[in-house]
C-alpha cells in the first residue's frame, strides 16, 4: 500500500517528503518513480523539474536533514573542542544529542530508517556522496576523539566511533525494545536517551 503525504506545502517538499516514505519503506531501489509521484499527488514531469533524476532526488532526501543536522553538530563541538576541561561526555553530547533531537521531530525517526538503509543497501554511489558531503564532521569528532584518548591507536579508534555511530542509529530509529512510555514525555525520554547512550558510549571509547 502506497500513503498518500499531506497535500500541504510545495510541491518540491511533498515530493520529498513522499520519497522519505517510500525509501524507508521499499529501499531505493524498491521505490519506483511511479509509486512516488503516486504518493506525492505530482506527475513525473514534477519530479524531473525539481530533481531532474532519482539518484539528485536521493541525495535531497539526505541534504534536508543532514545539512541541518551536522551544523547543530559542529556548533555544539566547537564550544568543547580543544578545551583543557573537554571530557568525553561533552564531546558525545554534541554529537549524539543533535541527533536525537532530530529523531524526535518532523519524522525524524523515518529518516534514520532511510540513512540505516543507504548502508544495509551497499550503494556505493550513495556512500560517495555521504562521504564527500559530510565527512568532514566525522574527521573533526575523530580529532577530538583522538586527543582525549591518546591511548588507543587510529584502527580501535576507528572501530569503536562506528560502533557508536551504530548504536545512536539504532536509538534513533525507533527499532529498539526500549519504547517511550505513555506516561512519558517525548522530552524525558529523548533526555534518558541521550544519557544512557552516552554513558554507554564513554565505556565502549575508554575501555583499555
Amino acid at each position: 500500500m502506497i500513503l498518500l503525504v499531506n497535500s500541504s506545502g510545495s510541491t518540491k517538499e511533498r515530493i520529498l517528503g513522499a520519497a522519505e516514505v517510500l525509501f524507508a519503506q521499499r529501499g531505493f531501489d524498491g521505490a519506483s518513480l511511479r509509486q512516488l509521484t503516486a504518493a506525492a499527488g505530482v506527475n513525473l514531469a514534477a519530479v524531473n523539474y525539481h530533481f531532474g533524476s532519482k539518484d539528485k532526488l536521493v541525495e535531497q532526501v539526505f541534504r534536508r536533514r543532514l545539512d541541518a543536522l551536522n551544523e547543530r553538530r559542529l556548533a555544539a563541538l566547537a564550544k568543547v573542542a580543544g578545551a583543557d576541561g573537554t571530557t568525553l561526555e561533552d564531546v558525545l553530547a554534541a554529537y549524539i544529542r543533535p541527533a536525537l533531537e532530530l529523531s524526535h521531530d518532523d519524522n525524524g525517526s523515518l529518516f534514520m530508517r532511510v540513512l540505516a538503509r543507504a548502508f544495509a543497501e551497499h550503494d556505493d554511489t550513495l556512500r560517495q556522496f555521504l562521504s564527500e558531503n559530510y565527512g568532514h564532521v566525522m574527521r573533526q569528532f575523530t580529532a577530538e576523539f583522538a586527543r582525549l584518548l591518546p591511548q588507543l591507536s587510529k584502527q580501535e579508534l576507528y572501530w569503536r566511533i562506528d560502533l557508536v555511530t551504530g548504536a545512536l542509529t539504532h536509538a534513533m530509529s525507533g527499532f529498539g525494545m526500549i519504547q517511550r512510555k505513555s506516561d512519558v514525555s517525548e522530552h524525558t525520554h529523548r533526555e534518558q536517551t541521550a544519557q544512557h547512550l552516552i554513558r554507554f558510549a564513554v565505556a565502549g571509547l575508554s575501555h583499555p
